[in-house]
């Protein structure tokens, strides 16, 4: 049950998520029709706009940890919510491709900045017994900012695209406001020396499933990119169904993103972290088949809801299950390169996305590769068990035993 003790960790790890993907990277969503039709930029331009927020984010959660070590964290934070900021503010106007792609590869390392160390922040100052509940309800930021974007930005956009730019800037100044002052009130609770050796001895037991549940993670990634970068435009102009009828969809998007992390937390209680997470990639890999069978409007809002809720699902998911491997005092630098994996196959899958989109000319056949790549994903998750479970007796049985019974066996 959450109480008011876990505020400042809530607050920190919300407005964290908001700015890193809810609005520097799903707010860009909705502005791609406009930034085509506007005549900004063409439509394979855009994609690659699109994919430059996704390399972004690699580089940011490779360089995440070393950054929160060596500087203060409160000013890590704080520049990333400013780079965020600047990346909206600096392309408010018309300006060449380069520019637009070298802000919008600051706004995704900025972004993975964020999600990396945010969350751990939380994770860290929450209590034991609370934080399965605080570690979802972190992840409300990334629903929040795509039903910030889906109704804020349509009615923006009426304006014009620069009042949509400045606006969402403005929004990234007030969540890094509120989120620093977060930081500034967290309390770490004191590491005990039991859960501190339970989680060396559990990293050295689980190593390999350690692996395998990154490994899903970044087949996630690649089952993250249709939805996340070109729904809308896959509604609106590809399947000629309008701006509007996109937005809504984008709104259920939201919509399914805010319940998500509630959803999963009430799921890991009940069946734990490894048995969610299968759960989460069966649902998401059939929510993004969805629209490649059926594009009426019931489908759409299923494959929108679902999608929405499993992408901060998912990731709430993993993020529990390796704090369940390995503990919290290793979490933060084994979410890093977990990030830093998704980042890197979320990239390279952009990018590749983005190809396959100008030489085929339509989006449907990128939500077939993804579907099967989130198949594959949880096939690794459960693969995982099985060596948790193969490696368990070597990391609980004491040296001493193990040598006593490798004597008697001499």
């Amino acid at each position: 049950m959450i109480n008011s003790k876990d505020l400042p960790a809530l607050v920190t790890g919300v407005m964290a998520t908001l700015a890193g993907i809810g609005i520097a990277r799903f707010a860009y969503t909705p502005l791609l029709p406009a930034l085509i039709q506007e005549g900004w930029f063409t439509a394979s331009q855009g994609a690659y706009l699109g994919a430059a927020n996704l390399l972004g984010y690699f580089i940011g959660a490779l360089s995440a940890h070393a950054l929160s070590e060596r500087f203060p964290v409160r000013a890590v934070l704080a520049a990333s919510f400013v780079a965020i900021a600047l990346s909206f503010f600096l392309c408010a106007g018309a300006g060449s491709f380069s520019w637009f792609l070298f802000w919008r590869l600051v706004s995704g390392i900025a972004g993975a900045i964020l999600m990396v160390v945010g969350p751990s922040m939380a994770l860290s100052a929450t209590p034991p017994e609370r934080r399965a509940g605080v570690g979802a309800l972190v992840f409300t930021g990334i629903g929040l900012g795509a039903l910030l974007s889906a109704s804020v930005v349509p009615m923006l956009l009426e304006l014009s695209l620069t009042a949509t730019w400045g606006a969402l800037g403005l929004l990234c100044i007030l969540a890094g406001l509120v989120g620093v002052r977060g930081v500034v009130r967290l309390a770490s609770p004191p590491v005990t020396g039991n859960e501190g050796a339970e989680s060396q001895k559990g990293y050295a037991g689980v190593k390999v499933a350690v692996l395998l549940v990154i490994g899903a993670y970044a087949l996630d990634a690649i089952g993250f990119v249709p939805h996340t970068v070109f729904w809308v435009d896959y509604l609106a102009r590809e399947n000629a169904l309008g701006n509007q009828a996109a937005s809504l969809q984008w709104g259920i998007f939201g919509l399914g993103a805010v319940c998500g992390p509630l959803m999963v937390g009430a799921l890991a209680r009940q069946v734990g972290w490894h048995h969610g997470l299968t759960i989460a990639f069966l649902a998401k890999a059939a929510a993004v088949s969805l629209p490649v069978f059926s594009l009426a409007l019931v489908s759409q809002s299923v494959s929108s809801f679902v999608v929405g809720a499993m992408i901060p699902g998912i990731v709430a998911l993993t993020s529990g299950r390796l704090a369940e491997l390995v503990g919290p005092t290793a979490h933060k630098k084994l979410w890093g390169k977990a990030t830093a994996a998704f980042a890197a196959a979320q990239a390279l899958s952009g990018y590749a996305m983005s190809w396959l989109y100008v030489a085929w000319g339509t989006y449907s056949p990128l939500f077939v590769v993804s579907g099967l790549m989130l198949v594959g994903g949880f096939f690794l998750v459960l693969l995982s068990r099985g060596v948790e479970q193969r490696h368990a007796p070597l990391s609980t049985v004491p040296l001493t035993t193990v040598s006593l019974t490798t004597k008697k066996r001499r």
